[in-house]
């Protein structure tokens, strides 16, 4: 059974479609000084810090699934800003504002899209501040970047050989009937999900974790992978723990998108501090594996374990090993 779902994970689109970063990996440079000092901006990371007096500009970007954007134009402008949101608490920082680029064939076209954007802006608290609107395109496109602020950094770059994972989802939603996206978001209270997202930048700031990556396409199992090539390391996945809602297949479950899903790696002298933050919000959080030096992300149930992804193989994205391509 273990060894069928790595194989079904593997071959899984969501984690298969990160290996179309590797052409930006190739034609990227590792970036060493510039307007901001002789600090190096580590590049393949949720977001680019940039440093900036005592601590870092966070910058991302994020271009909505065309698919999604025909098919559920609001669902995809709540998701534009939802997961840029989320790809700068996952640095440990918080939102500054956010800009969009829209494509559609009208103001009719591309009023749900508004709609379902200006609600997310207003439950995250981020400002729309600006981008471009093109209202005589012959399909609908949309993206969007984002600001933050860090004043220490999680990345994906250091998660050390011992630490131990730790997977925050919260399991107070349902999936979505199309997409492979565990929904908690479009119907929580903005006050509620502001102060769960908070936790990520204080975690980083009382030096709890220096290492963490937001749950995205690809799903844990994916996330489990790129953070593991970006850090030069490799990870055991223990089915036995990781929370999962009840009914929900593990390949199901392990390819999706939650709308807050988190993956750090810790010391596992702070882990239980860590797992008892998210648990005083009601968020589900537990120790699902543990950073090893094997290059490998293996899946484990009881005496069972599988290979899912070979690392010093086949690179995932291309970005390994502070950034620089593998």
């Amino acid at each position: 059974m273990l060894l069928e779902l790595a194989e079904t994970l593997r071959a899984a689109l969501g984690v298969q479609h990160k290996r179309d970063i590797q052409t930006a990996a190739r034609h990227l440079p590792r970036l060493r000084g510039g307007p901001w000092g002789t600090a190096e901006v580590r590049i393949g990371d949720d977001a680019a810090a940039i440093p900036d007096g005592d601590g870092y500009l966070l910058l991302a970007a994020e271009g909505m699934w065309p698919e999604l954007v025909a098919s559920e134009p609001r669902f995809a402008g709540f998701c534009a800003v939802l997961v840029n949101a989320s790809d700068v608490y996952a640095m440990g920082g918080r939102p500054l504002a956010l800009v969009d680029a829209l494509f559609a064939g009208g103001p009719e076209a591309a009023q749900p899209i508004l709609a379902g954007m200006t609600d997310a802006a207003a439950r995250l608290g981020v400002p729309i501040v600006g981008g471009h609107t093109n209202l005589h395109s012959p399909y609908p496109a949309l993206a969007a970047a984002i600001l933050g602020r860090a004043r220490r950094l999680l990345t994906s770059f250091d998660a050390q050989v011992g630490d131990e994972l730790i997977a925050a989802v919260d399991l107070r939603g349902q999936m979505h009937p199309r997409h492979a996206f565990w929904n908690a978001a479009t119907d929580a209270p903005g006050e509620r999900l502001r102060a769960d997202y908070a936790l990520l930048p204080r975690i980083a700031e009382d030096g709890l974790a220096a290492a963490a990556k937001d749950i995205s396409m690809g799903g844990l199992a994916g996330t489990t992978v790129m953070l593991a090539e970006a850090s030069g390391v490799g990870a055991n996945l223990s089915l036995d723990t990781i929370p999962r809602p009840t009914g929900i297949p593990w390949a199901t479950w392990l390819l999706a998108f939650p709308s807050y899903g988190f993956l750090l790696a810790a010391p596992p002298a702070h882990s239980q501090q860590i797992v008892a933050a998210f648990a005083a919000r009601d968020l589900t959080a537990a120790v699902v594996g543990r950073v090893d030096a094997s290059r490998k992300v293996t899946l484990q149930s009881g005496g069972e374990r599988a290979t899912m992804w070979d690392l010093a193989r086949t690179p995932l994205t291309g970005f390994g090993g502070e950034g620089s391509p593998s």
